[in-house]
C-alpha cells in the first residue's frame, strides 16, 4: 500500500493490530500508512492537514500519498514535551486560528462537507453566527445523538437545549472564524525529537479559537500553562475566555457520550449546568 501510494518500494513493515502502522521505505524512510472507514474520511483528514500546513504556523506531518481509503504521511521521531517546545507551540496555534476561515464550519478546501471527529460523523455545515452555529451544529446533533442511543434521558437532553437558548449571552464578544484543528486533545499533539509540535488527526473546520483550547484543558496536556502563555502572548483571548472553557468543552464531551456511553453524560451535565449558572 506505501509503495503503491509513494511510488517507493517498501521494506519492514512494523506490524501492529490498529492502524496507522510504520513502514520502512527502501532507503530506511519511516512512513506511517493509516487507513479511514469511512466514507469521505481520508479525503477530510487529508484536506485538513494540507489546510493546517498552509497556514505555516503549527507543523503538521507531510501528506506523501492517498487514495479513498489509506494515507501515508511522514512519521515523526518524538521526543519529550519540553516548555520551550510548548511555548512555540503556543504562538504557533494563535498564529494558525489568525489563518482564519471563510465561515463558521467551513470545510478545508476539497474536504467533504459530511467529515468526522474521531469515529463521530462531523457535519461542517456553514454559518455566520457564532452561537446560534454552535448549536445547530456542534451541540443539539450529539444531544439527539446520545438520546437516541439511550445514554442521555429527554430531561437531560432539556437541559443542554437551555445552554443553547443562553448561547448568545453566553459566548462572549464575537470573533471571526478561526482556523481550527478542531480535535486538538493532547494524543493529537506530537512531540518531535527535534523540539518542534505537530499535531495529527485534525478535523479541521472554522470555528471559535476558544474551542481548540478548551479541548486542550479538557483530558489534560504536558506543559498546558507554557502552551497557554506563548498563546496569550502571541493573541490574548477575549476577557473572561477562561470562564467560558466549559461551554466549549460541551461539544467534545457530547461527542464522547455518543461513542463511548453514559461514562461522559455525567460530566457534560455538570458542565451545562455549571454553564447555566452564569
Amino acid at each position: 500500500m506505501a509503495a503503491r501510494l509513494t511510488g517507493r518500494p517498501a521494506g519492514r513493515v512494523r506490524t501492529t493490530p490498529e492502524s496507522p502502522v510504520e513502514v520502512l521505505l527502501d532507503g530506511g524512510t519511516p512512513v506511517m500508512v493509516k487507513r479511514g472507514d469511512g466514507p469521505g474520511a481520508v479525503r477530510a483528514e487529508v484536506a485538513g492537514l494540507r489546510w493546517l500546513a498552509e497556514a505555516d504556523a503549527v507543523r503538521v506531518p507531510a501528506v506523501l500519498g492517498h487514495d479513498e481509503h489509506w494515507m501515508v504521511t511522514e512519521r515523526v521521531p518524538t521526543g519529550s514535551p519540553g516548555p520551550a517546545a510548548a511555548f512555540r507551540f503556543g504562538q504557533a496555534l494563535a498564529a494558525l486560528h489568525a489563518a482564519g476561515a471563510s465561515h463558521f464550519g467551513a470545510p478545508p478546501p476539497g474536504g467533504p462537507e459530511d467529515a468526522y471527529i474521531g469515529a463521530a460523523p462531523l457535519r461542517n455545515a456553514q454559518g455566520t453566527d457564532w452561537p446560534r452555529w454552535y448549536a445547530e451544529h456542534r451541540v443539539l446533533p450529539y444531544v439527539r445523538g446520545a438520546v437516541d442511543r439511550g445514554t442521555l434521558r429527554p430531561g437531560e437532553a432539556a437541559l443542554f437545549e437551555r445552554v443553547c437558548e443562553r448561547l448568545p449571552e453566553l459566548a462572549g464578544p464575537p470573533e471571526p472564524p478561526a482556523r481550527l484543528h478542531g480535535d486538538l486533545w493532547n494524543g493529537n499533539v506530537l512531540w518531535g525529537a527535534d523540539g518542534e509540535v505537530r499535531l495529527i488527526d485534525p478535523a479541521a473546520h472554522g470555528g471559535h479559537r476558544e474551542t481548540d483550547l478548551a479541548m486542550l484543558q479538557l483530558f489534560g496536556c504536558p506543559q498546558l500553562d507554557r502552551i497557554l502563555a506563548g498563546y496569550e502572548q502571541a493573541a490574548p483571548p477575549a476577557d473572561g475566555w477562561r470562564q467560558r472553557v466549559g461551554l466549549h468543552q460541551l461539544f467534545p464531551l457530547l461527542v464522547h457520550v455518543v461513542l463511548f456511553g453514559r461514562a461522559y453524560a455525567d460530566q457534560a451535565l455538570e458542565v451545562a449546568r455549571d454553564a447555566l449558572t452564569r
